[in-house]
């Protein structure tokens, strides 16, 4: 049986890179939708590579003919290149779902980010609820993954390990289990044949903010220090990026510290293990 022919959009980024190795070793027929052809670095007989703006739909006329699954990891961190949330997470995926439905498309898969439905007040979280509103009312089949971090984003633990203190908010007993790309890839690919609308995933060890900075810690071979700060202090650092930080860089920061003090637990998945992560990232 043929397998079904998939379009990346996306494929440049971390998630993206991985779920572009773990579709074409999976036999898919795979497109990807790239900015700059020079930034990939994967050449496979199953993989096609087709330049266009996402933020331009006349770029996009005709890139989903005889497609047969969209999935798009879309979407930026950091407000840049005049660009926005709205201009990228929105509407850009806007444009793809549009482009999609005209060209028969069976199923869009897209990533969102784990409670983002309790976090619509942040920047980040605004366009990509709305991205998924509206992607519920396209008459399109549908996925929205939502994951609950990657290891990636747990850097800011292995900087502050380095220096000999993690710095917390809090008591440090709130939990989460950040996910790597390599096993998000394949949750996401997976999702192609199952009738799942929408899912939250997590990494396969649940752990407290306080266990995640003892492996930083102990990656770099540094006696346990950790800093509990007071919550207030967390408070006023977001009130102050609100009220005096550019928009276009206080996104991250308002994330970061809004989901500090949040339980981000989700449904455990993967092999890939943070301590090891850890490991491998010290320098």
């Amino acid at each position: 049986m043929k397998k079904q022919k998939v379009l990346l959009a996306g494929a440049t980024g971390y998630l993206g890179r991985h779920i572009t190795q773990e579709l074409v070793t999976s036999g898919y027929e795979t497109k990807i939708i790239v900015r700059d052809i020079d930034k990939v670095q994967l050449k496979h007989s199953n993989l096609e590579i087709v330049e266009a703006q996402l933020t331009n739909p006349e770029t996009l006329k005709g890139i989903c003919s005889n497609v047969d699954i969209v999935i798009s990891t879309v979407g930026i961190t950091r407000q840049k290149e005049g660009l926005t949330y709205m201009d990228v997470d929105y509407q850009a995926n806007v444009n793809l779902i549009n482009e999609a439905k005209a060209n028969g498309v069976k199923k869009f898969i897209y990533i969102s980010v784990l409670n983002g439905e309790k976090l619509r007040h942040l920047k980040i979280c605004e366009a990509k609820e709305k991205l998924c509103d509206y992607l519920k009312a396209s008459g399109l089949d549908y996925c929205i993954i939502r994951p609950n971090g990657f290891f990636s984003d747990m850097r800011d633990f292995l900087k502050m390990a380095k220096a000999g203190k993690v710095y917390l908010f809090g008591n440090g007993k709130l939990k989460l289990n950040p996910i790597h790309g390599k096993d998000l890839a394949k949750a996401v690919v997976d999702t192609i044949d199952l009738d799942t609308k929408e899912k939250d995933i997590g990494g396969p060890d649940i752990l407290s903010q306080n266990e995640i900075a003892e492996l930083a810690l102990k990656a770099y071979s540094k006696p346990i220090k950790i800093v509990h700060l007071p919550d207030c202090i967390r408070k006023l650092v977001l009130w102050f990026v609100r009220a005096f930080a550019s928009s276009k860089s206080y996104g991250p920061i308002e994330f970061f510290m809004t989901t500090m003090v949040m339980d981000m637990q989700a449904p455990q998945y993967g092999k890939q293990k943070l301590e090891n992560f850890f490991k491998e990232n010290t320098n």
